[in-house]
């Protein structure tokens, strides 16, 4: 379970002030294994019958399908973008469409409607396409796009806090961080990939224990869209137990220069994108950072954040079939924490000094080229680093100073309790092809590819005093000193098909096989999907698949015996319902069960599991001596509605019934540190005129667990000391967090757009720990984010 401790503390204060560091302006596509798209539909007559053999050519190109005696099409490999289509009826004249967007990994589905033969029209009617997920996700997939996250009032311009809001999705233990809890699972848990290039963390005042922060380092203006995926994806996802969440950053504009800027209470960014070589290509880049160190060097929690960010993409087609693009994410971030002579002494920061500076940047080189109908593949490059600086001092280790010391003496003379100046540098090559064959009259989609993985390591870190654990009655508990480098590989490979059985039965099948060389393990993956077609509007899908992780290497290492850590393993099998009864409205039913097995766990500590500790920025806490022998489980069911962007609203609203399960050592299974019982949440956003936008945003869930000291052992001892008798026995109050947002676009020649909200409207003082004031020997109630402002504009010119 994740301990309430000062790390925690440190959080909420910079979640305070990182709220509205980034407060950005104001389709669906997804990054799949080769960045293509389709436009798949249905050709019917003025009478409604199936339009049989009519000839659909993209114009422009030489791509051409003629119509099966259903009347259905599909045209593959189109890279994202716009398009019109060719429609030619057996001895009638060509028709031309309105254009059609196009975004890769996704189905762009129309419906095309012939006018009558004698009709001298010259145009065709075609839908607007709506956007489905690419054939071989069956279940648990989500498309997000960028206006929702812009626009809505509890995300904040941080994607990972707009997906808190999807079903089965949750808050880690703490508000202010933008953790992602799925389905009962770790923040570890998550892989994060953007533009083909995988980032270990997206997120700044972040730690190599963890895959949470405070905020993104991603620009949401430069985000063109959003696919999550919270369970049972395909065999071509790596090294992630529980989700995978792809961004696609946009492209800048091919045909001129153009720049908008953003200001807010505590930050300012720009952004700039043009064209290359007469529009073969483009540039797009975006620079950010916070501004409170100019004018204050303390805002409340004895310093002031400190955070730079940098995105930039450039695209370039080399030929009509082959295209480069280069991405790079980078983000740079320093604070100092704790007692000033201002500070609250019944504060948690009151008794440490912190201090931490880091970055992280990751860069992507990637080559699409298209093999005609054939298929398309893709070859990436990536090198993401990230560097780590911190040190902790416990100001009341030893006893409570007292009142006459100056501070200054006081953080002087503390004891230092952590360090840190520790590097991690990962490089990846990978290729992934996809073809198309005829096999039997149906179309079969084949996916293949391979990685290589080359991770260095530069360890130094150490904890000399120890950890006081709140398992335990004696103190300084697993002292390390950890003074490494080294070179670690790992190498994966995947096989997947996907074939359309009957004309309403599709089957997809594959597997993964990954070896990780650093604990000398191989993993066989084997996944599975089906989806039926029960009418017109419904589906009902299942998968099940096997999903492999390697520990952190920080894990690995901190601990002799922690070298012999297996990669865990989670089995996911979910089912469930798909209505949808329009273009922009989709409704979902769906149960899951995930199993977790060779969990790392303590083996100091019986009942402590790693599966309960990984949202925090205290990384002593996550460091022990472990053994891969926990288990877990976690099940649920989810319901949800949601209308798309698009006319005068748009929303969502969900409901997840849930049950997650740890085991530690002792084998015995506890209720979760993440085991909400029910979470729902209702999101949305309406024009209530053409120049202003209101969204809202509701939070309810279920109390969650957490141990209770044993009051009369922690008072002898003069630290908080859990009862062992009670491991998440006790609950939590519900959840309950209530966000509202303004928006005001001002129409000069540049326009204008201002915004403005307010979060946790009704200040309820949400549970995030209970933890011990040692100054006065008691338990303290740790409150989550109360009543906050938000304000910002944005400019574009």
């Amino acid at each position: 379970m994740a301990r309430p401790d000062h790390m925690r503390a440190a959080s909420c204060l910079i979640g305070a002030f990182l709220l509205v560091a980034w407060p950005g302006p104001s389709s669906a596509w997804a990054q799949d294994t080769t960045a293509v798209g389709a436009i798949t539909g249905t050709v019917a007559t003025h009478t409604n019958l199936p339009g049989l053999a009519v000839t659909v050519c993209v114009v422009d190109t030489i791509r051409c399908v003629v119509s099966d005696d259903a009347g259905t099409f599909r045209i593959t490999e189109l890279r994202s973008g716009m398009y019109r289509l060719e429609i030619t009826p057996p001895g009638e004249p060509s028709l031309v469409s309105d254009p059609i967007e196009v975004r890769a990994g996704l189905d762009s589905v129309v419906s095309v409607t012939l006018p009558p033969p004698s009709n001298l029209q010259e145009t065709v009617t075609v839908t607007a396409p709506a956007f489905v997920v690419a054939e071989e996700v069956k279940t648990s997939n989500y498309l997000v796009r960028p206006v929702q996250i812009r626009e809505s009032a509890g995300a904040l311009q941080d994607v990972s806090r707009y997906l808190q809001t999807l079903p089965g999705v949750a808050i880690g233990t703490n508000d202010f961080r933008n953790d992602i809890i799925v389905r009962g699972g770790s923040p570890l848990e998550n892989l994060f990939i953007v533009d083909n290039v995988e980032i270990p963390n997206i997120n700044a005042f972040a730690n190599f224990a963890s895959a949470g922060g405070t905020v993104s380092i991603l620009d949401t203006e430069l985000i063109e869209d959003v696919t999550f995926l919270t369970g049972g994806y395909p065999a071509p996802y790596v090294n992630r137990v529980s989700s995978v969440l792809q961004i696609a950053q946009r492209e800048g504009s091919r045909e001129r220069f153009r720049g908008q800027a953003t200001v807010g209470f505590a930050g300012a960014g720009a952004i700039f994108e043009g064209g290359i070589d007469n529009g073969k290509g483009s540039w797009i880049v975006s620079a950010r950072r916070s501004f409170l160190d100019i004018f204050s060097n303390d805002i409340g929690f004895g310093g002031v954040p400190v955070l730079s960010a940098l995105n930039a993409k450039v695209v370039y087609d080399i030929t009509p079939v082959d295209r480069l693009w280069l991405v790079n994410i980078t983000g740079v971030d320093r604070i100092r924490l704790g007692l000033t002579e201002k500070t609250d002494l019944n504060e948690g920061l009151a008794d440490f000094d912190i201090r931490y500076q880091g970055w992280r940047s990751a860069t992507g080189l990637n080559w699409q080229h298209i093999f005609g109908s054939r298929g398309v593949g893709l070859l990436g490059v990536t090198h993401s680093e990230a560097a780590v600086t911190s040190t902790v001092k416990d100001l009341v280790r030893n006893g409570v100073p007292p009142d006459d010391i100056p501070v200054d003496d006081i953080i002087e003379q503390g004891p230092l309790v952590f360090r840190e100046g520790s590097r991690e540098g990962e490089t990846t090559v990978k290729y992934d092809l996809t073809t198309y064959r005829t096999m039997m009259g149906k179309m079969n989609k084949v996916q293949v590819g391979g990685s290589l993985k080359v991770f260095r390591l530069r360890y130094d870190t150490g904890s000399p005093l120890g950890d006081d654990s709140p398992y335990s009655t004696t103190p300084g508990v697993n002292a390390f000193a950890l003074d490494r480098s080294f070179t670690a590989y790992q190498s994966g490979a995947y096989v997947q098909a996907t074939q359309d059985v009957t004309k309403r039965l599709n089957l997809t099948l594959g597997a993964r096989l990954d070896h990780y060389q650093f604990t000398s393990d191989t993993r066989v993956s084997p996944r599975a999907g089906i989806g039926f077609r029960v009418s017109e509007h419904l589906t009902w899908n299942s998968s099940a698949g096997r999903y492999a992780q390697h520990p952190n290497f920080l894990f690995l290492t901190s601990f002799p015996e922690n070298s012999r850590l297996k990669p865990f393993v989670a089995d996911h099998l979910v089912s469930g319902l798909t209505y949808l009864p329009s273009d922009s409205v989709r409704m979902t039913l769906e149960a899951y069960y995930k199993r977790y097995r060779d969990y790392p766990v303590s083996t100091q500590f019986p009942t402590l599991s790693l599966a309960n500790v990984g949202d925090t920025f205290n990384v002593r806490e996550v460091l022990f001596p472990m053994t891969s022998q926990g288990r877990g489980r976690a099940l649920g069911i989810e319901a949800m509605v949601e209308k798309a962007p698009g006319g005068r609203w748009y929303g969502q609203a969900n409901l997840s019934l849930a049950k997650s399960e740890q085991a530690g050592l002792d084998g015995v299974l506890r209720p979760g540190a993440f085991d909400y019982p029910f979470v729902a949440n209702i999101t949305g956003g309406i024009n209530v005129t053409p120049n202003w936008l209101v969204s809202a945003r509701m939070a309810w869930l279920g109390g969650r667990p957490y141990t209770p000291f044993d009051v009369a052992l922690s008072e002898s001892v003069g630290r908080g000391i859990f009862d062992l008798s009670r491991v998440n026995d006790a609950r939590a109050p519900a959840y309950f967090r209530l966000d509202l947002r303004a928006q005001r676009t001002f129409d000069f020649t540049r326009p204008l757009v201002v915004f403005f909200g307010v979060q946790n409207v009704t200040n309820r003082l949400n549970f995030s720990a209970y933890t011990w004031n040692r100054r006065s020997n008691s338990v303290r109630f740790q409150e989550q984010q109360g009543l906050f402002p938000i304000l910002g504009l944005d400019w574009k010119f």
